[in-house]
């Protein structure tokens, strides 16, 4: 593991949420009084942020929303309304809680072909980082499948070898609905930290691959080596359960 690589294991989601929203915050507030960028994946993740990040906000004080850019790791095209969509899930769950006025918030156009939506994702990518070949995100907050994907980064699919566009249609994921497009290696490696979050004993023996494992074709959520950044990983206790590498371990308060 790289020495910036952190491991930390919480007893359940319970306690691994506020742990998540109270590094979202602290981190928001590190830049003073310049933007924050951030990057959300959805899943599980809606759930915690939603139930737990405002109070982080409220407590860590001078970190306001408005200066707060948020962004989407990967999105389904589908409408916002629909369970799946990513953006309408924030925009039901979480954003109506943050203190006015919220954060700007880059919503991918899924109303548009899978192609055309990935371009104009990243047009507007290029204009929230002017001057940055590559966005570079204060923070990434990641989820884990069971395969070891992330965002709609597949196992043994073509754009893990992407290394030119900053966001990447997807038209046959494995996982429905087929249609998606997601940010690429290229960003998740540029960021200046990323966070995965997994939980249930159900991600334990993909975490042993990619936490304890060296593979020659490595999954896609163990391509993800931010440089210079920091990664860390947040786990719950059934998440965990098949590791023998060393890890901070949080108990119930």
């Amino acid at each position: 593991m790289a020495a910036s690589h952190r491991v930390s294991v919480f007893p359940s989601p319970r306690e691994l949420g506020p742990a998540l929203a109270r590094l979202v915050a602290e981190r928001a507030a590190a830049t003073g009084s310049g933007r924050f960028s951030l990057g959300l994946s959805g899943g599980s993740l809606v759930g915690i942020l939603s139930r737990d990040l405002p109070a982080a906000i409220a407590a860590a004080g001078p970190a306001a929303p408005s200066r707060w850019l948020v962004a989407f790791c990967d999105e389904r095209l589908v409408p916002p309304e629909h369970p799946e969509s990513t953006a309408g899930a924030y925009a039901a769950q979480l954003l109506p809680q943050l203190p006015a006025p919220g954060p700007r918030v880059l919503a991918p156009a899924t109303g548009l072909p899978p192609a055309a939506a990935a371009a104009d994702y990243a047009a507007q990518l290029r204009q929230a980082f002017p001057g940055e070949d590559v966005p570079v995100f204060d923070l990434l907050v990641l989820g884990l499948g069971p395969d070891g994907h992330t965002c709609s980064l597949f196992p043994g699919h073509p754009l893990l070898q992407e290394k030119e566009k900053t966001v990447a249609a997807i038209t046959d994921s494995p996982k429905p609905p087929p249609e998606r497009i997601t940010l690429t290696l290229p960003v998740l490696n540029a960021a200046r930290m990323v966070v995965f979050v997994a939980t249930g004993e159900g991600k334990a023996a993909v975490l042993k691959r990619i936490l304890e494992g060296d593979e020659e074709n490595p999954l896609p959520a163990a391509r993800v080596r931010p440089r210079p950044g920091q990664l860390r990983w947040l786990l719950d206790e059934p998440a965990a359960r098949e590791l023998t590498i060393p890890v901070e371990k949080h108990p119930v308060p």
